[in-house]
């Protein structure tokens, strides 16, 4: 029975290690990038660039409208007053005294109202084709197009974002998990050490403050491992929300052998390739192109265009087709619109100012990031040179306490020099490689 129960507990252990996926840093860089809202959200601002320049592309076919009424007054809309005897030759006057009645003879004196457009149906179709705007729709289309771009170079800054945060997780983890590595084995050794040392109290060689020294040390060690715990699990959790990942029972695949240096690049030639520069650019062309505009919304316009019209507004059905032109100059708003146009000067000049500024502050973001790289290569090779000085220090004094030639203090201050140095080494690890994706993105790559 103990048997049968002992492989049924094997069964369920296997079944739950091998229900954890294994993650490389590359497949979470890869789910961050479907599953993460904020790189969702720019990739929609990117298409919606892209209608928004297919819209401005519009503007160089022609512009057909159509119209349509109906109307029905309570009386005529136009309304003529005709004397007939003023509009009767004087020849005909004479015949027509002989041969018409007196009251006929009186009405043709009298003036008659006629009414009009009373009701009616009014429709037509026009079609209008610009052809001279100042260079408004053909600057509009280039600032449209640059819109575009504007949008894909902020979904790459995103994109590095989205990077850079999956790194700084996977990192962080993959330390806080090697701490508790460290943690197991100081556990370890702190057991072979109070072991030794209540053998040594009962034999009566030892005094029983030092199994207490030791006790505590180990009470510091269960609350350190207490505090690595959380600090793992809300990680995890973190990472599994950033990530889009189901769940937080996944385990980690990486290389902990330290990677080797990049070459360091030209960083005057790298800045032209980083999509911070290309933005300061784009902003510089985009304010040279709104002056333009500015420009030619004080210029004049023409436009010719052709219709087709339809009315039975005299109880007649009448279509026809007529052909025009339009010219539209602008003369009270050149007073405004020369303002408008320095403005526009000035935000073009600032715009080239801060692409110089910022060019030089990104270049010495490069320097600096290499600086860190370089520092954090040689921090990790000092903590590495560390463990092995820290755990020759502890051999030698637990020898020494052994031989009676040392105290515990001695021997617990080691055991924490050593914990310290495995510590170090992992944080250097983890900072080298934040470090070196720093490097990398900031000079584009």
């Amino acid at each position: 029975m103990k048997k049968i129960v002992t492989i049924a507990l094997c069964s369920v252990c296997c079944v739950s290690a091998t229900a954890q996926q294994r993650y490389t840093l590359e497949q979470l860089k890869d789910s961050a990038r479907h599953h993460n809202i904020t790189l969702q959200n720019t990739q929609r601002s990117v298409e919606a660039a892209h209608q928004q320049r297919k819209e401005a592309f519009t503007k160089y076919f022609p512009n057909v409208s159509g119209a349509g009424a109906w109307f029905n007054a309570n009386k005529g809309i136009a309304r003529l007053d005709v004397n007939p005897s003023e509009v009767i030759p004087s020849a005909l006057t004479s015949s027509l005294a002989a041969s018409l009645p007196a009251e006929a003879l009186a009405a043709l004196a009298s003036p008659i109202g006629v009414s009009m457009l009373k009701n009616g149906i009014i429709a037509g179709i026009n079609a209008v084709q610009p052809i001279f705007a100042g260079g408004q729709i053909v600057n509009g289309n280039r600032l449209a197009r640059i819109g575009e771009d504007v949008a894909r170079l902020q979904l790459q800054l995103t994109e590095n974002e989205v990077e850079k945060q999956t790194e700084q997780y996977y990192w962080q983890l993959v330390s806080l998990e090697e701490k508790m590595k460290t943690i197991a084995a100081v556990e370890a050794l702190l057991a072979d050490i109070h072991k030794d040392v209540d053998v040594a109290v009962r034999a009566g060689v030892a005094m029983r403050n030092d199994l207490l020294q030791v006790q505590l040390r180990q009470n510091e060690v269960e609350s350190q491992k207490l505090k690595l715990q959380n600090g793992i699990s809300i990680v995890r959790l973190l990472m599994a929300q950033y990530c889009g990942l189901n769940n937080t029972a996944f385990t980690l695949s990486y290389d902990s052998i330290a990677p080797e240096l990049p070459v360091k690049q030209n960083h005057e030639q790298a800045l032209l390739g980083t999509a911070e520069y290309q933005l300061l650019g784009k902003q510089v062309e985009a304010t040279r192109l709104q002056k333009n505009i500015a420009i030619g919304q004080q210029l004049p316009t023409v436009a010719v265009g052709a219709g087709y019209n339809y009315h039975n507004l005299l109880d007649n059905n009448r279509a026809f087709g007529m052909i025009f032109a339009t010219v539209s100059v602008p003369i009270s708003d050149w007073w405004g619109g020369s303002h408008a146009i320095k403005r526009k000067k000035i935000e073009h000049q600032k715009a080239i100012d801060e692409q110089r500024d910022k060019a030089q502050l990104l270049q010495i973001r490069m320097q600096n990031a290499w600086n860190s790289v370089t520092e954090a290569r040689q921090q990790l090779n000092i903590a590495q040179r560390s463990i092995e000085q820290s755990e020759e220090n502890l051999r030698i004094h637990r020898d020494y306490y052994k031989a009676g030639t040392t105290t515990m203090s001695n021997l617990l201050e080691a055991q924490l020099l050593y914990q310290q140095s495995l510590d170090r080494r992992t944080d250097a690890y983890a900072d080298l490689q934040n470090k070196l994706l720093e490097y990398r993105q900031s000079v584009g790559e």
